[in-house]
Parts: structure tokens; sequence; C-alpha cells
């Protein structure tokens, strides 16, 4: 395998050339397990950890190496290496770190589309959806609505579900498939691109391990039922890996998230929700909330049903969120400026007491 299989691209190796990173080898991280990884390079497949240097400057998990990743190396024999840098990102996907109110903790890096899954059976949740439109239009990579399972649900059902995804998400594509029937295959395999790197998100149980192994013709993944008593997914696969599909296509497969939490600091909501930020400028008060003020165009279009309430409650909710998410980092950055400030004048008077 070489390479440009792995996604490599004139843009990386302008990257590598940029930073001065010419006389190392370069690999692509395939897969994380506990800050160790395992890498792909043009000689095979190395276990490696990263630098001391790169541990102590790192001032969060973003700064760590992600599955999907380019790394520079310092090979030191045939199976390991040490990961020397991480070449700079073109897309990363994120989310609020659990129990890390203003950590993020990185899905996937280097990602040119997201699949988001939901099962037509019992998954389907239009909300949810939007949660993960949005992290998808944070990272920059485009999203992909994938419907599995649509042979345990009726003609009915899916019909309803295609038609509430349209009037409240535009211009994205969707694709319907059945794991078991194999319907829809032709469609999505289409979609896939050689070089390309794809993502896919979901809740546990909704068919990412086995849509894995039937596009890549290899039992790569294990599979799991949903459980009875629950109706939930079991949590199959514990890590996330990156596969290279027999197309040519890359994706990477990842744990089911029961929790999307946004971390987002750029424009995924405002892209998810154009429709309602764009009626936030005939609000008659700059500061409007949307949330009750006379004049607010938002919910103005959400009482002659220009907007559903449920779109508008979801945006509200999310952008509550964000907002306690970017006062958390703002609060910990005023910590740890403060934190510096302390020991830099300790350090001083430190100085001047042994003078």
């Amino acid at each position: 395998m070489n390479l440009t299989d792995l996604g490599y691209n004139e843009t990386i190796e302008k990257l590598r050339i940029q930073h001065n990173l010419t006389d190392f080898a370069v690999g692509r991280v395939i897969a994380e397990h506990r800050e160790r990884y395992v890498v792909a390079t043009e000689t095979g497949e190395l276990d490696a950890e990263i630098t001391g240097n790169l541990r102590f400057s790192a001032k969060s998990r973003a700064d760590f190496p992600a599955v999907g990743d380019w790394v520079a190396l310092i090979s030191f024999d045939a199976d390991s290496a040490i990961i020397h840098q991480i070449l700079p990102r073109f897309s990363v996907l994120t989310r609020q770190a659990a129990g890390q109110r203003s950590d993020v903790q990185i899905i996937a890096a280097n990602i040119d589309f997201a699949f988001i899954l939901q099962a037509a059976d019992r998954d389907f949740n239009i909300n949810r959806l939007e949660r993960y439109l949005t992290i998808c239009y944070a990272s920059k990579a485009e999203p992909v609505i994938v419907l599995t399972k649509t042979d345990l649900a009726d003609d009915g059902r899916l019909v309803k579900i295609t038609g509430s995804i349209k009037q409240r998400i535009k211009d994205i594509p969707l694709f319907a498939i059945s794991n078991e029937l194999r319907e829809g295959y032709e469609t999505l395999q289409k979609f896939i691109e050689k070089g390309k790197t794809y993502c896919m998100l979901g809740s546990s149980g909704v068919g990412k391990s086995t849509l894995l192994n039937n596009l890549s013709g290899k039992d790569i993944m294990k599979t799991g039922a949903i459980s009875q008593h629950s109706d939930r997914g079991r949590h199959v696969t514990s890590h996330r890996e990156l596969t290279v599909l027999e197309n040519g296509g890359i994706l990477i497969d990842n744990p089911g998230m029961r929790e999307v939490g946004i971390a987002d600091t750029s424009d995924g909501l405002e892209t998810t929700f154009s429709r309602i930020v764009s009626l936030t400028n005939d609000c008659r008060f700059k500061d409007c909330t949307h949330s009750g003020e006379t004049g607010c165009a938002v919910i103005a279009a959400v009482e002659n049903g220009e907007i559903e309430q449920s779109a508008y409650e979801n945006f509200l909710k999310m952008e509550r969120e964000k907002a306690h998410f970017e006062s958390s980092v703002a609060e910990r950055r005023k910590k740890g400026k403060e934190l510096a400030k302390v020991v830099k004048n300790y350090k001083k008077d430190e100085k001047r007491n042994k003078l």
C-alpha cells in the first residue's frame, strides 16, 4: 500500500514541505488505543506513541493525534515509531468531551464526508440529526444522511421520515439502505470516491459496523443485535479505526454516541439553522434572544408556520449549549493566564531573593 491509497495528495505534501518535515517519514493514524496509535506507512503498519515534547506542549485533548491525522514519524525499529509532529488538519470533527465542560474530543481528522447514520425502524430523531449536521458544518466535512435498516420499516414510515428530512434539511445527500438485503448499496458505493475519506456517525445499533463490513468485503468489525430489553444498540465498536475499502474509498468507523455535546465555535449552528439565523436580522431589537421579545421575527415565523416549532426549540437549546461551552472555555483560559502570571511573579521574586 502506498500513501496515495491512504489519501495522501499534493496539498498534504505541500504542508509537509512548509513545516520542514521532509526528513521525516510520514504516515496516517488508522487506530487509537489510549494514547497509543497504529500508523499506516508505505512500509507497513507501526505501533506508535508521541514524543514527550508533544505531550508536554499539548494544551488540550485536541492537540493529541486522532484517527485520520497525518503525522511525521521518527522510526526506531521495524514495528514501532515515535510521532514527532501532527501535520495541519484540513478538517476535524469534534464534540464536547464527556464530563469536560470546556474541552473537546476529536472524533476524526481530515474527513471529506461524514455519513450520519440513523435507523429507520427505531433510531430516527431529526433533532439529533441536526446536532450531527452542526458538528459536520463546524468541522468543514460535508454531511451525508444515511437511513439504515429500511427492511424493518414499512413504506409509510419511510415516506414520513424522508418527508420530514426534506422539509427541515435542504440540499443534503440522502441514501436509504438495508444492510440485510443490500438494498441501496449500489447507489451509495457510487458516491464513495477513491482517495476520499468518509467518517460514520451515529448511535450504537444503527448498523455502522455492518455497513463497514459490507463495503469493505471483509468482517472487520464485530456486529451485534439491538437489546430487546432497552431497545438500545450495544457498543460493539470500542475504538475508532480507518479502513481502505475495495473501491479505494477510506472509511472511519466510530463507537456509537449517545451524547453529541455542542462545542461549536465557528459557523456550524448558523449553517444548520440558516433559515432561522437569516430571520434574526429582521428582529426589532439587536440583542433579541428569540425567546419572547416583542417584534421577534423568529417567533413570528414559528407562529405562522414558516419555521417548525421543534426546529426552533432545538436551535435555542443548542445555541445555549454553545454559549455555555464558549463561556467555560473563556473562563478556563482566564484562570490559565492568572496562574501563569502567578508563576512568573514567583520566579521573579525567587530570583531577587537570590541576589
